[in-house]
């Protein structure tokens, strides 16, 4: 009985319990991504045109995005105050826009549904907060793969989402609205006392790198599965059994994760003999963190400028060897060190502090550019698609969340070997996938045959592995104590960019050229009469509509643009930060070694004697 409640005690405090909750948790989260399919339900319910439309999609990209509460809350109560808050503002949000595309409500004005897609929307960012938060400082010295796997969840939930909703198939569109009120905050409020931090950089076990493989696999397996059954469904008309069959083996997948915590806990490993390894060398020796920072800090000061242009491995090795000498000397008493006035990049910022740093811009306008224009394609998906003729636009939305999916898997997975291995700034893989969406925008404006689906590939792909490499390269260049308040200030810049790109740029263009074609389809007295009439009974929105590769040509070609700029912002950063990163992981290896070198003379010694020619 005794081994039983020791076994259920170790595996609710398992750290991959807490991950693979967080997961789940993560595959309901990310309820934005379903509004490629709801505006059409909402625009043709409530007769909104485009630039309405694109309105409601920055009200729900602020959502989104606008996590500073949600960081703060996160902060100050318990995580699971924080989920519960999330999950009532999703319920009460799209619960209301339900009830008013329904008429069950009296119709409220643009402005009210604005506020409620909002509300219902920022919930998620409590789920992202404490999702992200908990895990990282279970997973510190894992945090790009675990950030890419969580996100990756989050990108996937439209999927996840359209492929339940296919199972249940209601006739009325509009119960996907009641779908995404209820089913995050049913799913949110079971796991929200599992999902919080439990001390995992004492849990670290030599099978780690085994169960992240594990994890990797079934996402690989799920992606495929999805992109599989969603295709299937596009080209064969298939029975309502055989499509609640895939569903149930979809959610069997999902499933297939907790194997993990079950597998570790029931394992006789012994976790004591693998917490010492996690801890730094000066702690093993009884130095503080906070001395170390400062030794670090000291180094950067202390070595001569001739060091940066030394081959990679006689750099390190001189750093290293003076990082242990600094220690000895410091642990003996023989060298005060003197303390420094501010953090530098690697250390921990607070978010004032971060504002003032060039790098945190660079980042943040990247951000802005990148994801913003991926974004817009997202928000813009249903429109875009029937404007080339496609009549099932859910084909479209669920395959761009599936390539998001892959995207913030591989980002993470691809970024977290460039910095292990090369010891080479993560932004570099961020400026790959930027490419990767200016191909994707370019796709969109020349409407090739097919182009949809390359298109939706590239962007999704880009777009997916913005939010896997840029809150694991924030962390590293600005710590981890305050990442929350740094993590949702940058998510400010998806938001942004969605105002600029596509509630002005976008469905302006849009407007435009629906207007244009109206006036060609029609006599230009018969148009003036139309107009007058529409807009007496508030209809004449209600067929606005554009048809053809011209509706979003321009558009395309503009955001294509802003990721080149956004590929220059990345490759600056990568600059400013090579010698960043080299300190991070270059010597990585090299700081294990013993200190040499002992009393007063010992540092004077190590700065006189390491970088002489």
């Amino acid at each position: 009985m005794d081994r039983l409640q020791r076994n259920l005690q170790s595996f609710f405090h398992n750290r991959w319990l807490v991950f693979v909750a967080a997961m789940w948790m993560q595959s309901w989260a990310g309820i934005g991504y379903l509004f490629g399919s709801i505006s059409p339900v909402i625009k043709s319910s409530m007769g909104y045109n485009q630039r309405q439309i694109a309105s409601l999609g920055v009200a729900k990209d602020l959502g989104d995005s606008v996590g500073f509460l949600a960081g703060t809350l996160c902060e100050i109560l318990p995580l699971w105050a924080a989920l519960l808050i999330g999950a009532l503002q999703n319920l009460i949000g799209y619960g209301l826009v339900w009830l008013v595309v329904t008429r069950q409500v009296p119709v409220l004005p643009l402005w009210v549904m604005c506020i409620l897609i909002f509300v219902g929307n920022n919930g998620e960012t409590y789920f992202n907060t404490a999702a992200l938060v908990s895990c990282v400082q279970n997973f510190p010295k894992s945090r790009g793969p675990v950030v890419g796997i969580l996100k990756g969840f989050a990108g996937l939930s439209g999927a996840i989402l359209t492929q339940l909703y296919a199972m249940i198939h209601i006739p009325n569109h509009a119960a996907l609205i009641f779908m995404v009120a209820v089913g995050p905050t049913m799913v949110v409020m079971a796991l929200m006392f599992i999902v919080r931090p439990v001390a995992g950089h004492r849990h670290v076990r030599p099978s780690d790198d085994y169960s992240f493989s594990f994890i990797y696999s079934v996402c690989l397996i799920l992606a495929a599965y999805l992109l599989g059954v969603m295709l299937l469904e596009d080209l064969i008309d298939l029975s309502r059994t055989v499509i609640t069959m895939f569903t149930l083996i979809l959610i069997l997948i999902l499933l297939v994760p907790i194997a993990i915590p079950v597998l570790l806990t029931s394992s006789s490993e012994d976790p004591a003999a693998t917490q010492e390894c996690l801890l730094p060398e000066n702690k093993k020796g009884g130095g503080s963190e906070e001395q170390a920072e400062v030794i670090l800090s000291e180094v950067e000061d202390e070595k001569p400028k001739e060091v940066d242009s030394l081959p990679e491995l006689e750099r390190r090795k001189r750093i290293a060897q003076l990082q242990a000498r600094l220690f000895q000397a410091a642990a003996e008493g023989a060298v005060r060190v003197r303390r420094k006035r501010g953090p530098r990049r690697g250390e921990d910022f607070t978010l004032l502090q971060a504002l003032i740093k060039a790098d945190f811009w660079l980042l943040f306008f990247s951000l802005l550019l990148g994801s913003g224009s991926g974004l817009t394609v997202i928000d813009n998906l249903g429109q875009m698609s029937q404007s080339l003729g496609y009549e099932d636009t859910h084909i479209f939305v669920s395959m761009i969340s599936i390539w998001n999916f892959l995207g913030r898997i591989g980002g993470g997975y691809v970024s977290e070997i460039i910095v292990r291995n090369r010891a080479y700034p993560r932004p570099v893989a961020l400026a790959v996938a930027q490419v990767l969406m200016a191909l994707g925008h370019f796709c969109f404006a020349m409407a090739w045959p097919r182009a949809m689906y390359i298109g939706t590939l590239l962007i999704g792909l880009g777009y997916g592995a913005h939010w896997s490499i840029v809150p694991a390269a924030a962390s590293e260049l600005f710590g981890l104590k305050n990442f929350g308040a740094l993590y949702n200030f940058l998510t400010v810049a998806n938001p942004a960019g969605s105002v600029v790109f596509s509630g002005l740029i976008v469905s302006g263009m849009y407007d435009h050229e629906a207007e244009k074609q109206a006036r060609n389809r029609h006599s230009s007295s018969a148009f003036l009469f139309g107009r007058m009439l529409n807009a007496a009974s508030f209809g004449e929105e209600k067929t606005l509509k554009c048809e053809g590769a011209i509706c979003f040509f321009l558009s395309s070609l503009l955001m294509s643009g802003f990721c080149v700029v956004a590929v220059i912002l990345s490759m600056i950063l990568v600059y400013r930060t090579k010698l960043v990163y080299a300190s991070l992981y270059g010597n990585r290896e090299s700081n294990h070694a013993k200190a040499v070198g002992h009393g007063s003379n010992a540092v004077p010694h190590a700065i006189d004697c390491l970088f002489r020619p």
